[in-house]
């Protein structure tokens, strides 16, 4: 069986890391392992303090991927030494919950707040939006959920990707 891969998209300075951290937060609390792959630039440097893929770790992920066109990176805990397991990287997690990616083809999830300096959305017309963050009156034909309703969003992905 493969991880389930959600996509947490939007703008810049749109929220998505604080999102993340708090469904981690969120969904680790429910007994869940959750995996997080951020997309990043080259020249990266992998887990400094302050740096998303540190504050998705803080969060409670217990594993952290970070891809570029030429490079991965993983930190994840585990004391086995299994390179035949590794090679698998996030194969144990329950989902994998990706910063990012948004031209990929996945399940997304959108996160747009009226105090950013866009105007519109990114994924309105995608047909792998599956649910909407906002504060804004923008309404999809998706569940939509508040800036601070982790509860609700956790419960939507719990009932949607994570219940047999």
């Amino acid at each position: 069986m493969t991880t389930k891969i959600i996509a947490i998209v939007g703008k810049s300075n749109s929220g998505k890391t604080t999102l993340l951290e708090k469904l981690i937060a969120h969904l680790t609390q429910r007994g869940y392992k959750i995996g997080t792959v951020k997309h990043a630039h080259d020249g990266f440097e992998m887990d400094k303090e302050g740096k998303d893929s540190w504050r998705h770790r803080q969060a409670g992920a217990k594993a952290t991927l970070v891809i570029t066109k030429t490079k991965v990176a993983m930190v994840k805990d585990d004391n086995t030494e299994d390179i035949e397991k590794m090679s698998a990287y996030l194969w144990d997690m329950d989902i994998i919950l990706a910063e990012g990616f948004k031209r990929q083809d996945l399940p997304k999830i959108e996160i747009f707040r009226t105090q950013s300096s866009h105007k519109n959305p990114l994924c309105m017309a995608d047909e792998n939006l599956i649910a909407f963050v906002t504060d804004s009156n923008h309404m999809p034909d998706v569940p939509v959920f508040g800036l601070e309703d982790i509860k609700g969003l956790s419960d939507f992905i719990e009932q949607n990707f994570l219940k047999s």
